[in-house]
């Protein structure tokens, strides 16, 4: 039993616990009979945070980035046991596998400096040889860095694994949905032994109780795998049945090459090129578990593909997706976009200011900002909306089918359609950055204050700061639009609260004037008086 404070409780480290396994499998760790101290490890603090875990006194919460030895070493020190569940294969990586390397290496040497008895590590099925995709390899080279260290590590490989968010399902279930005629790779023939990412967990957590001492687990690899061997195309058909949709024709074809599918994952799902072609890549090799002695070690109920299908279905029609492929995104700082800031603190900013007044309380106004995007949609003009997140995915931005995790609560690090959260503060500020391909970079920011007399103001505020003369001409180009899309928005949203629209909407002066207008410029000089009536009309 822990004594108090926890000093006698396990400590283990969970490397990327905000991505999709990682999330969730602080939750099965906590739930857990043993009683653990986890220390939770992300670049990002405020994500961590955002996390339903964040709050319970067994989590200790450190930021720290595997590409940065000193903050690496520093999260390992003190622990007993770690999961290494990070990867670059996102985004804003452009050779993955690189940074994947370098980050394993900085494992090994924070690992051999410190306290730490044992490495768990998640990687992927897939025999070595010379046409292995390329994500396969490098989960393969970073189990052997890892390895080389003096740490014992034990190795968890596993093929798809399927549960409400992983990308690899969301690939899945788009296409299904949306094709009723596939025309596909022929290696969608190719066997793969799918695992549910339940059975993931339960493996996970219980290589923590192996027996190191004994040679059990030390330095030893584990295939990890579903009951049944199974192509994708026979997946398509089961997922067909179980989402109650009519059968799916699905021919194979061989000109459709990795590019090409992950042009067309692209185009028809919420997963982008750079990630659908590694995966999609991988489908060509079989990855079927050869070592079964996992069973014996950690036994367990395994999930039949249909049964994982059926599960993960359930669990977003009922709004509870714990953790989604998108949480692995990163919150860009965009420092420039910070109120206060003087107007040429970070160059050139465009804004978009406007206000309203309503006869309501902070919370009455937050609901509805909260639930922006997804199914919800923008309170107005969503066709606009929806023909802007065509024409990112036709010039290779995310595009606006990534939806949202939840579709009544908000945490930093979600995302928003082709937004990412970037700062939550519930009843008083919500933050966006913008994902979408644009010539500069883009921020929406909602933020409400509750007056004496018992009014709210809501002001919506749109930046942009542009890249060049290109950046500066879209902007100015789409300016016309912003009086009838950010007016409609902030007017639906308004409405949306049920409660009475006192004033407005209204433009209001950018913050940076706002700020010339409080401060003189020089000691003879008055105050800038604000035009009233005009477009910097402010609520008293």
């Amino acid at each position: 039993m822990m004594t108090e404070g926890g000093a006698d409780m396990e400590r283990v480290l969970v490397l990327g616990a905000t991505g999709y396994v990682g999330t969730r499998l602080v939750s099965r760790l906590l739930a857990d009979d043993r009683e653990f101290k986890i220390r939770v490890c992300s670049r990002s603090r405020e994500k961590l945070e955002g996390r339903a875990w964040a709050k319970d006194s067994r989590v200790e919460i450190m930021e720290a980035d595997v590409l940065d030895r000193e903050s690496l070493a520093r999260a390992v020190q003190g622990c007993d046991q770690a999961f290494y569940l990070v990867h670059s294969m996102n985004a804003s990586s452009n050779d993955f596998a690189s940074c994947d390397r370098e980050a394993a290496r900085n494992m090994v040497d924070a690992a051999s400096r410190s306290e730490l008895k044992h490495i768990i590590y998640l990687g992927g099925l897939g025999e070595d040889s010379p046409d292995l995709s390329k994500h396969l390899r490098s989960r393969s080279e970073v189990g052997r860095i890892l390895r080389s260290g003096s740490v014992p590590v034990t190795t968890l490989r596993a093929a798809m694994i399927i549960g409400s968010g992983s990308a690899s399902f969301e690939i899945l279930r788009y296409l299904v949905d949306r094709l009723p005629l596939m025309i596909t790779p022929r290696w969608v023939s190719m066997p793969t032994q799918p695992v549910a990412i339940a059975n993931v967990l339960n493996y996970l957590s219980g290589c923590l109780d192996l027996d190191l001492d004994g040679g059990a687990a030390g330095n030893r690899t584990f295939d990890i795998g579903g009951p049944e061997v199974i192509t994708y195309k026979e997946l398509m058909k089961i997922y067909a049945e179980e989402a109650g949709l009519s059968r799916r024709c699905i021919i194979p074809v061989p000109v459709f090459t990795p590019r090409l599918s992950s042009y067309w994952i692209h185009l028809v799902t919420p997963v982008p090129a750079c990630l659908g072609r590694p995966l999609a890549e991988g489908l060509r090799n079989p990855t079927i578990c050869t070592n079964n002695d996992i069973k014996e070690l950690i036994p367990q109920d395994l999930y039949s593909c249909r049964k994982a299908i059926r599960l993960a279905l359930d669990r977003m029609q009922h709004h509870q997706v714990e953790s989604h492929w998108t949480d692995a995104g990163k919150i860009w700082p965009v420092a420039w976009s910070n109120e206060g800031d003087a107007r040429w603190a970070g160059g050139t900013v465009y804004e978009d200011r406007r206000e309203v007044l309503l006869d309501a309380t902070a919370a009455e106004v937050w609901r509805p900002v909260i639930r922006l995007g997804g199914e919800t949609g923008y309170y107005y003009a969503d066709w606009l909306w929806r023909l802007r997140g065509v024409l990112d995915k036709l010039a290779g931005g995310v595009g606006l089918r990534r939806g949202r995790r939840s579709p009544e609560s908000v945490s930093p690090g979600d995302v928003l359609d082709f937004w990412r959260v970037r700062h939550v503060e519930p009843c008083r500020h919500l933050s966006l950055v913008a994902e979408m391909r644009l010539p500069g970079e883009a921020v929406l920011e909602f933020r409400i204050e509750e007056r004496p007399d018992g009014r709210t103001r809501l002001t919506q505020v749109a930046k942009f700061l542009p890249s060049g003369l290109l950046g500066i001409a879209y902007w100015k180009l789409i300016s016309p639009l912003h009086d009838l899309v950010f007016h409609g928005m902030l007017k639906g949203l308004a409405e949306a609260t049920s409660c009475h629209i006192v004033q407005g909407p209204i433009k209001s002066l950018p913050e940076s004037m706002q700020f010339q207008a409080r401060c003189p410029r020089s000691p003879h000089e008055p105050l800038a008086e604000k035009q009233a009536g005009g477009p910097g009309q402010q609520f008293g």
